[in-house]
């Protein structure tokens, strides 16, 4: 169970672009994602519905301060993005983090980061597709909202079944959505506060000081912010993963990674500077929506209908990414053996169509479970799936660190990312990670949700040691089996 270098099929072949043969990745996935695809999946991966409805909570719990909560938890995703980018862009594979965990710190490592991720995932497919259901249901009341819920995720799985190529399409217009309404928001924003329409005035720094000070709750509740915005950047990864299916995955990844910086920059701080600048804080509108608070201040119509309409778009954007990621967790966890055989194997068109369904299958189930049990059983799988991203982050920093010496031994010319200040940086990260660990146990706030978090984690990691016992260490990457059409 110790670590061990990467097999020959967990690299991409010399001399091809990304490793595939034509038309397939080397685990016999179709590489079926184009650049524009990869382009707003890594664009629009840091934009969820959480940026447009739970930024409230933040901003009501550390007030202007929250630019720094979202600045050092967007420094926090930079600095683990490019740890992650350096492993993938010398290995694209489906498993990303979770078999570079297997190969540099052991099967334990993978398997219980790998399974957690999945997990992870399809609870939020449950989530994005109740909040879905209840904006459609606001809109056609006639039809019941598990009946909208149902919908929706039928579609979605729909479009991942057909190719990756058709997930890619759908995510490329959902992505592109987002960014257009979010890039129009801080546009019409600024020129608010310089006073450029027609009626207003500058605003100034009023809001941003007026209202108890930029920290009106204290240092402290910086830190409470990190924890109410850390799980919106859930999402930065899912690239890596998208990457082994196209063409040439290596620039794929270079290019997300190099472009994660501004990527936060703009959407999340600036759009939330424009928020906290244009507004006082404390306006209950404020917590409740902020993006709607700030368009009807500047009194334009149908804002409601709007942000419904960019909600939704968020909704179905991170349902149809989550159902692809979950997926591509299984199949990964499928070809190192720890998953059933039958989740690695992909059809005629290079999809991986049983771990679609596996993931679909407890997708349903969580959203059942929102309907009938929202208050226990679905509120024990939020909470014990709600610090995962925090557990993903740092498993990527300690493997970065032992993958750095395999990649200098076995193949130093694909260590074209790489990782900043290298051990001390990535040291820094993880201290950081750990600190705000070891503040959510101590937070009133986080603590239920590290704790049961904790609890899966465990469960998991005793599930994989007791497997590892069972049977002798498999080849890390098998290629994929590929199906006889019946």
């Amino acid at each position: 169970m110790g670590a061990h270098p990467p097999t020959p099929h967990a690299v991409p072949t010399a001399g091809e672009p990304g490793g595939g043969t034509a038309g397939r990745s080397p685990d016999g996935l179709q590489a079926g994602l184009k650049n524009r695809h990869l382009s707003m999946i890594a664009i629009g991966g840091v934009i969820g519905a959480g940026l447009f409805v739970g930024s409230g909570a933040g901003i009501a719990a550390a007030g202007p301060g929250i630019l720094l909560s979202y600045a050092l938890t967007g420094l926090l995703v930079v600095l683990v993005m490019r740890m992650l980018g350096e492993m993938a862009a010398a290995s694209p594979t489906s498993g990303s983090f979770s078999a570079y965990a297997d190969r540099a710190l052991g099967r334990w490592a993978g398997f219980t980061i790998g399974w957690l991720y999945w997990f992870f995932w399809s609870v939020v497919l449950a989530v994005e597709a109740t909040a879905a259901a209840a904006i459609l249901t606001s809109w056609i009341p006639s039809v019941p909202q598990w009946a909208w819920a149902l919908l929706v995720m039928m579609v979605l799985t729909g479009t991942n079944l057909v190719s990756v190529g058709s997930f890619g399409e759908f995510e490329f217009w959902f992505a592109g959505i987002k960014v257009v309404a979010i890039v129009i928001f801080i546009v019409v924003g600024a020129l608010a506060i310089f006073g450029l329409p027609p009626g207003h005035h500058a605003v100034g720094t009023g809001n941003l000081f007026g209202h108890g000070g930029f920290l009106p709750k204290g240092p402290g509740a910086i830190l409470s912010g990190m924890l109410l915005v850390v799980f919106s950047f859930m999402g930065s990864e899912i690239v890596t993963l998208a990457a082994s299916e196209s063409p040439n995955p290596v620039a794929a990844v270079r290019k997300a990674v190099n472009s994660v910086i501004w990527r936060i920059a703009l959407f999340y701080i600036g759009s939330i500077a424009v928020i906290v600048t244009l507004l006082p804080w404390d306006d209950p509108e404020v917590a409740k929506s902020p993006y709607v608070a700030v368009l009807k201040s500047l009194h334009l119509p149908y804002v409601d209908v709007l942000m419904d309409i960019v909600v939704l778009t968020a909704v179905l954007s991170c349902l149809n990414s989550g159902l692809y990621t979950a997926s591509r967790m299984a199949f990964s966890l499928g070809e190192r053996g720890d998953a059933p055989k039958s989740f690695a194997t992909v059809n005629k068109r290079g999809v991986p169509a049983v771990a679609i369904w596996a993931s679909v299958a407890f997708g349903f189930v969580a959203t059942i479970f929102s309907y009938t049990s929202k208050d226990t059983i679905f509120q024990f799988l939020l909470n014990s799936s709600g610090a995962v991203a925090l557990f993903v982050w740092l498993v990527i920093c300690f493997s970065q660190l032992r993958m750095r010496r395999i990649i200098e031994r076995e193949m130093p010319e694909r260590l074209t990312v790489r990782m900043w200040l290298y051990p001390w940086l990535t040291y820094a990260t993880i201290a950081l990670i750990i600190f705000v660990v070891g503040y959510m146990f101590y937070d009133k706030n986080g603590r239920q949700q590290m704790v049961l978090s904790v609890v899966a984690a465990v469960v998991v990691l005793i599930a994989g040691l007791l497997l590892d016992k069972r049977r002798p260490r498999e080849v890390a990457q098998q290629p994929a089996v590929t199906e006889e059409k019946a």
